[in-house]
């Protein structure tokens, strides 16, 4: 029997004041029973014996002391065991709070960086093929790409111009990881400062993660994945590995990548013998090579050398007195630009042609072209008094100037005001309404389908729906011949043309000529509505001065490689007869009316005949002169890039008094030629569906009151006929020509104070 088999009754002959024996612990029951809880102890409570105060019936086991330096809970319960003392609730939320942000920036980290480039090849150079472009008399026009630019370690280049660039782009370079915090603090107080963005914090190795691997668009996706690339290309190469890719690369104006390349083109010499003050021009670069390029502005780019200079004294590299003596030398000549002058336009338009010839896989090339720096110069010129002087009072802010042999050789091309503020070229890429020049093909297509120039067309106001076009000049004349509309620029007579002939006709005729750009189908054509470049409407107008040949504007006559073996030779002369003999003939002498009685007269040369057609569109937009002599043709258009209008400008005004201005200089010493000359009978000088006739003797002119007047086809040395066919007195058109002009005062020149004086206590006040 086991003792729990034990008859409690036995318990009772137990001796007394003995203590009882220790009893088992009985088995759980399947069900958890209710904890026990300690009983709170009383005063009056004894010893724990037989019938206590506990009411068991049995004395109850020894209370539990706790361990010394130990007190009990308060209300008898045990107290909670702890390692330390409990962390706050505040510490808590930072950690969970630091938990999630760890995660959360994990999680960005990730997003911006799965599409990252591979650094590696930021120690791989490449050189660009070099693409050098010539003049038509050999001399250099252009070069593109890296031609004798050489990678070159820091410790080889010259250590003033590594102090220069270090001191205005980024001074800390040596001392950050590749993001500057201080830099970046600084400004951020300075455009606070100043309410605006004034300052950059971009480090060098930032500025060559962005050159190397991203778009330079301004996003945030691009900043985040800039500064990424930071720190790895720092933990990746050494600072004079991350330094010596920056200067081997960053651009520096005129075609130049790379220092080595820069002090080459502008001071003729390598980086690692370019001087203090060569430094600073170079480092000054950096901020805006076109606007600073000393090729551009030589006055810009020594006041921005200035500025680098006293960036260096400020940085430690030099001393005042250092800075004031470069400061004090005169302005050294300049080696030959890399683009000569104002050619640029015409050399960015021949590179771009490059790689249709010969495709994109070539090494370095020699391009022979038919540019004419003469002419280029004659026509920036003018261009530049015209929008400096009357166009700048007329709100005129843009031109484009095509100069065209009679075979289609661009030798000329003004693309626009300024390049190095635009390199947009409006000469061959604006589409502009052409106006009333685009008039002679409807009048072509007239002549094709058996009009005569002297047929009748009528000039009376004309409607369909809500369509009234007007004439620029009020009033009607009734019935006039079609060489007075053209003279006259008549709308409405052109318009009646059109509908008769038919528009499909006169498209066909633009198209044969060379105008490529989409053509309305409607009545409206004849106004000039349909968007032209003046590049091509330039070649469509040097086949009706050509005799009717269509051409094919171009260039480029030779591509070489770096071994002088051809390429690429141009060979033929055109897309062929375009214009019957006749019809061009007729087209011709209506034209030279334009210049002799109507909207062109400013155009007149004194020497010698020329024939154009003028153009103006709605509001004053845009205004045209398109003309030609036997030698050359050139379009002329005046307007503004956003459309704006202009005061009263028409293509009879500035752009034909423009217009004059560079033929004048490019006749000069040349022979006066017959815009039509006399073949003779035998040769068929005709298009394929025409027959040739012969030039007609007299040019009959219709005055504005409708009187007709016989007269000749002016001969040389005859300037100018007025509206009822007289010659005009000399006196008379010089007195004309002087009230047009408008003379532009001088600049006064401007006090040159002490440069790095100021821009010390400017620094010193941005600090």
């Amino acid at each position: 029997m086991s003792p729990d088999d034990t008859d409690t009754s036995l318990r009772a002959f137990r001796p007394v004041g003995s203590q009882p024996a220790p009893r088992r612990k009985p088995a759980a029951p399947a069900k958890a029973a209710t904890p026990r809880v300690a009983p709170r102890p009383r005063p009056d409570d004894g010893d724990d014996g037989p019938g206590g105060g506990n009411g068991g019936g049995g004395q109850q086991p020894p209370r539990r002391r706790p361990p010394p330096g130990r007190r009990p809970a308060p209300d008898g319960r045990r107290g909670r065991r702890s390692g330390g003392p409990r962390m706050p609730w505040w510490a808590k939320t930072l950690v969970v709070l630091g938990i999630w942000g760890v995660m959360v920036f994990a999680g960005v980290v990730a997003y911006f960086a799965y599409d990252l480039p591979e650094i590696s090849q930021v120690a791989q150079f490449q050189r660009r093929p070099a693409v050098t472009v010539l003049a038509a008399d050999g001399s250099k026009l252009a070069r593109f790409g890296d031609m004798r630019g050489e990678t070159l370690e820091v410790s080889e280049i010259s250590p003033d111009l590594v102090h220069a660039v270090l001191a205005v782009e980024d001074r800390r370079f040596y001392s950050h990881f590749g993001v500057d915090p201080i830099g970046i603090a600084r400004a951020a107080w300075t455009d606070y400062r100043t309410g605006h963005m004034r300052q950059g914090a971009s480090t060098i190795t930032q500025q060559l993660a962005r050159n190397l691997f991203l778009s330079p668009a301004k996003t945030m996706r691009r900043k985040v994945q800039e500064a990424m690339l930071a720190l790895m290309l720092e933990h990746r190469y050494t600072k004079d590995q991350i330094l010596g890719a920056y200067l081997n690369r960053v651009y520096l104006g005129s075609g130049t990548y790379g220092v080595d390349a820069a002090a080459r083109t502008y001071f003729d010499k390598p980086a690692t013998e370019v001087n203090l003050r060569e430094a600073a021009i170079i480092a000054g670069l950096l901020k805006a090579p076109s606007k600073y390029s000393p090729s551009a502005n030589n006055e810009r780019a020594e006041q921005r050398m200035a500025v680098v200079l006293a960036t260096m004294v400020d940085a430690g590299y030099i001393t005042v007195e250092q800075a004031k003596a470069v400061v004090n030398q005169p302005a050294q000549p300049r080696a030959n630009p890399a683009v000569e002058g104002d050619g640029r336009y015409f050399a960015a338009w021949v590179a771009d042609q490059v790689n249709a010839f010969i495709g994109p896989n070539h090494g370095d090339l020699v391009v022979h072209t038919t540019y004419d720096a003469k002419m280029q110069r004659a026509a920036t010129a003018h261009v530049a008094e015209v929008l400096n002087g009357p166009g700048a009072a007329a709100n005129v802010h843009q031109a484009a100037v095509v100069i065209m042999a009679p075979d289609g050789a661009v030798k000329a091309m003004v693309g626009g005001r300024d390049y190095d503020e635009s390199q947009f070229n409006r000469a061959t890429q604006a589409l502009r309404q052409p106006g009333s020049s685009f008039k002679p093909f409807v009048y072509l297509a007239a002549l094709e389908a058996g009009r005569t120039p002297d047929d009748l067309i009528l000039d009376a106001p004309y409607k369909r729906g809500k369509w009234e076009p007007k004439n620029y000049e009020p009033g009607y004349m009734g019935e006039i011949p079609l060489r007075t509309a053209l003279a006259h620029s008549v709308n409405t007579a052109t318009i009646r043309l059109l509908e008769s002939v038919g528009i499909d006709r006169a498209i066909a005729a633009a198209r044969r000529l060379g105008i490529t750009a989409p053509l309305r189908r409607d009545l409206s054509l004849a106004l000039g509505t349909s968007e032209v470049t003046p590049l091509e409407l330039t070649g469509a107008y040097t086949a009706i001065a050509n005799g009717g040949r269509a051409v094919f504007p171009y260039g480029i006559t030779e591509i070489r490689d770096a071994d002088d073996s051809v390429l690429y030779q141009r060979k033929g002369s055109g897309a062929g007869y375009a214009i019957a003999a006749a019809e061009d003939a007729n087209l011709v002498r209506m034209m030279m009316g334009v210049v002799q009685v109507g909207t062109g007269k400013s155009a007149q040369l004194a020497d010698r005949p020329i024939a154009g057609k003028t153009g103006t569109t709605q509001d004053y937009r845009d205004a045209w002169f398109m003309g030609f002599t036997a030698d050359y043709v050139t379009g002329v258009w005046l307007g503004n890039d956003d459309g704006d209008e202009m005061k009263r400008i028409t293509g009879g005004t500035l752009p034909a008094k423009l217009w004059k201005a560079i033929m004048t200089d490019l006749e000069q010493g040349l022979p006066v030629r017959d815009l039509i000359p006399l073949q003779p009978a035998t040769v068929q000088d005709q298009a394929p569906d025409g027959p040739a006739v012969p030039p007609l003797p007299t040019v009959e002119t219709v005055p504005l009151d409708g009187a007709p007047t016989a007269a000749t086809t002016p001969a040389p040395g005859v300037p100018a006929v007025d509206t009822t066919g007289q010659v005009k007195p000399e006196a008379v058109q010089k007195e004309e020509d002087q009230d047009d002009d408008k003379d532009v005062p001088d600049q006064a020149p401007s006090n040159k104070p002490d440069p790095i004086g100021d821009l010390l206590n400017k620094l010193k006040k941005e600090q």
